[in-house]
């Protein structure tokens, strides 16, 4: 989902819930996001994404278990 804002707001979330890491747009229009912290709030942001702004249309979540990379904070990465 691009062009609603969505890397901002999700950028705002996820500072909210206190995890870090980053989000950035990919070419075939889908977002792509890496996020680290506790696990109640990785698991709060998850849902976040699955929602999104009330303004946005999220037709699919994709999570995965990744290493972790230690992130200092959340970015928006291009």
């Amino acid at each position: 989902m691009q062009h609603v804002g969505f890397r901002f707001h999700a950028r705002e979330a996820a500072i909210g819930f206190g995890v870090k890491g980053f989000i950035r747009n990919r070419p075939d229009g889908s977002v792509y996001a890496e996020v680290e912290g506790e696990v109640l709030a990785v698991d709060l942001f998850i849902q976040w994404c699955k929602k999104g702004p009330s303004w946005a249309r999220v037709d699919n979540a994709l999570v995965c278990d990744i290493p972790l990379q230690d992130f200092e904070q959340f970015t928006i990465t291009s």
